[in-house]
């Protein structure tokens, strides 16, 4: 029937993010993966990460940019990272929806800083 709703049932994965989060897992991933996940990943991901380390961004923003850093360490995604030219889609759709939402506590200093450690990487 037209007037139907249909109910749609989600798996949900409680994830402490104290748990899976980690400066030391951040790093190696974003080192495996940098070529792969391509420069825009990398530089979006290093900006919430020198964000979160600024004692000026509130509380609020952090726990943001860790859920955000948190899905791109996941081993398992909506889409399998190690997939040919999809694989991270799904993390730069996350990380730049963090980013627009932390936007106010990225400062030019921050991309700054993460172009040049990006170019370490890809220059």
């Amino acid at each position: 029937m037209a007037n139907e709703i249909q109910k749609f049932e989600v798996e949900v994965i409680e994830i402490s993010a104290k748990e899976s989060y980690s400066d030391t897992d951040f790093w190696l991933k974003l080192r495996r993966f940098a070529r792969k996940a391509g420069r825009e990943v990398v530089e979006k991901a290093l900006w919430l990460y020198y964000a979160m380390q600024r004692p000026e961004t509130p509380v609020w923003a952090k726990r943001t940019i860790i859920g955000a850093l948190v899905y791109f360490l996941l081993p398992f995604d909506l889409v399998a990272d190690l997939a040919p030219l999809m694989g991270f889609s799904d993390d730069l759709s996350v990380l730049l929806i963090a980013v627009s939402t932390v936007a106010a506590y990225i400062t030019p200093a921050i991309k700054d800083q993460a172009r040049r450690k990006a170019s370490e990487w890809f220059d």
